[in-house]
């Protein structure tokens, strides 16, 4: 096949399959829009939903030229390229939005000449070889940039391919002097012992980037380029410059096909940037948003309900018995305003005060019942400026050290209420006597209930 006739098959090959390419994206164009207009609403991916709610695999068919030079250069051992024929087929499953594996088959023929060197000898006595190839290879491929990154559908990719595999050729060499040598057949030995294998066998590893236009949902159009080294240097079947490495480019166009339900959208061409943004102002999440808000505002409502205080007394309203109290006024803890006996400077004190203070059973909680005496007590206290020592005591249940700690507790409780009442408490002494000094038996309930007490001890 000449020059010529190979522009023309390329071209006729790349026409055909343009032509394919768009019949079928008007086709799924036109199914798309009526499956859009019937079921987007339920079809709409989240950003979180996993990859089952993409399609993932594709199918591509390529064409193109082949060389045996590379872009990025290197020494080769024909100084002038043939372009040939390649194609291939590619299967791929995209495990992310940028990233993806790719099994790669392709074949063709790659070929070259020392047209350029007319002389002899220094490696050149080849003249032209041809070599066709198989190969098949397991690539990633990264998704690394895109024109319109900030569109809801991506619709140009730039890509990069990197992997490795196994390539299947047999180089046939035409020397200067008309001897022709076609290793098909005998490779796996040198020009002296050929081999018997019909092919030769070698890793390859293959290097490529390019773009890629989306057709539509289902199809792609590929244009790219691929390095492949080769693991020897026998792939034009001249060793001139060994121990260097063959090496081959391919420059191909091709479509590819994305597998699966119409209503999933492919994960390649999904922008993950413009989805957050979608599912950001979906109707139904700002609907639980606002809702959330509302449940929010309801409980700060109640909070702010709960921390009320219309009088200003200390007791929230809703535990307030005795709202408006006048501003100043003690209250307890109803809300209510404590009376206490007028101060006066009478001598004698009123007829309850200083009155022992009993308590339940292993408690130092004051009943309300001591609420009359600790209030004339206090009265007293604030109107004479006298001190007073509290004691504390306890019946003669559980142990001497914990009846300590217990009339303690309790002396303290009283102190507590006269203080909070106006009393200075530099003017009031605490202290715990346990279990000694009973006011009555022991070995008796009624005994037991008097001797947990708290007595005043005026100084």
């Amino acid at each position: 096949m000449n020059y010529s006739t190979l522009k023309k098959t390329v071209a006729l090959s790349f026409a055909s399959l343009m032509v394919v390419g768009i019949v079928s994206a008007q086709t799924d164009s036109t199914k798309t829009t009526t499956a859009t207009t019937t079921s987007s609403e339920t079809t709409t991916p989240k950003v979180f939903g996993g990859l089952g709610q993409y399609k993932k695999f594709s199918i591509g068919v390529n064409v193109g030229a082949t060389s045996p030079s590379v872009a990025t250069g290197g020494s080769n051992d024909f100084t002038k390229n043939k372009v040939q024929l390649g194609y291939g087929i590619s299967f791929r499953e995209q495990l992310a939005h940028s990233f993806g594996l790719q099994l790669d088959f392709h074949g063709g023929k790659v070929s070259g000449d020392n047209s350029k060197y007319p002389g002899t000898g220094a490696g050149y006595d080849a003249q032209s070889f041809e070599t066709k190839f198989w190969s098949g290879t397991l690539s990633g491929v990264v998704n690394v940039a895109t024109i319109d990154f900030l569109r809801r559908k991506n619709s140009v990719n730039f890509f990069v391919t990197a992997g490795g595999g196994l390539a299947l050729y047999a180089p046939k060499v035409t020397y200067k002097n008309g001897t022709v040598v076609d290793w098909k057949g005998h490779a796996g030995g040198n020009a002296s012992t050929p081999g018997t294998n019909k092919y030769v066998k070698e890793l390859i590893i293959p290097v490529g980037a390019g773009v890629k236009f989306r057709l539509s949902d289902a199809v792609a159009f590929n244009l790219g380029y691929t390095e492949t080294f080769v693991d020897g240097d026998n792939f034009d079947g001249v060793n001139r410059g060994y121990p260097t490495k063959d090496k081959y480019g391919y420059g191909y166009a091709g479509l590819e096909f994305t597998l699966g339900s119409k209503s999933k959208p492919s994960l390649e061409w999904v922008n993950p940037v413009a989805l957050m943004y979608d599912e950001l102002y979906d109707a139904a999440l700002r609907q639980e948003v606002e809702a959330l808000k509302g449940r929010v505002t309801n409980v700060e409502t109640a909070v702010n309900d709960l921390k009320k205080d219309s009088d200003g007394d200390g007791v929230a309203d809703q535990f307030d018995k005795c709202p408006g109290t006048a501003a100043g006024s003690v209250v307890d803890g109803s809300g209510c305003v404590i009376v206490f006996p007028k101060d006066t400077v009478a001598a004698a004190p009123s007829a309850n005060a200083y009155s022992n203070i009993q308590f339940e059973f292993d408690s130092s909680v004051l009943r309300t019942s001591s609420y009359p005496v600790l209030d004339a007590t206090s009265a007293d206290l604030r109107s004479s400026g006298k001190s007073v020592e509290v004691d504390g005591y306890a019946s003669s249940e559980g142990t001497a050290a914990h009846n300590i700690a217990l009339s303690k507790d309790r002396a303290n409780s009283v102190k507590t209420y006269l203080v909070n009442s106006g009393v200075d408490a530099k003017k009031v002494k605490v202290k715990g006597f346990g279990e000694t000094n009973p006011i009555a038996d022991n070995s008796t309930e009624e005994g037991r209930v008097l001797n947990r007490r708290v007595q005043f001890k005026q100084k």
